[in-house]
């Protein structure tokens, strides 16, 4: 049972580290391009939706950008959709909402 306890506490401590290296490898393969993590690219930083977005509205973004960004009240969108497994779509939205500062700090990364 000991162990077994001791197994679900370093899971629960490693998951989110785990999800955010999952995350970045994500970021890697289909976002770099367009994206930065802090910085101004083609498309905003992971800083700045992180700031002005939940993950839902991440989430549907990546799936289906067109929708959403019509939702959003843009008349134009830039970004294809991406078919991404659900562990993947997970780890990239867990990613960028890492990059949301909080009043008491400025960047975690």
């Amino acid at each position: 049972m000991r162990k077994s306890l001791i197994g679900l506490c370093m899971f629960a401590l490693l998951s989110p580290l785990l999800q955010a290296e999952s995350g970045k490898k994500v970021f890697e393969t289909y976002c770099w391009g367009c994206h930065h993590q802090t910085a101004v690219a083609f498309g905003p930083p992971f800083s700045e939706i992180a700031a002005k977005r939940d993950a839902a509205t991440i989430r549907a973004m990546i799936s289906d950008p067109d929708a959403v960004s019509k939702v959003l009240g843009y008349t134009r969108n830039a970004m294809p959709a991406f078919q991404l497994k659900e562990e993947e779509l997970k780890a990239i939205t867990a990613y960028i909402l890492s990059y949301k500062t909080t009043p008491t700090t400025k960047g975690s990364h």
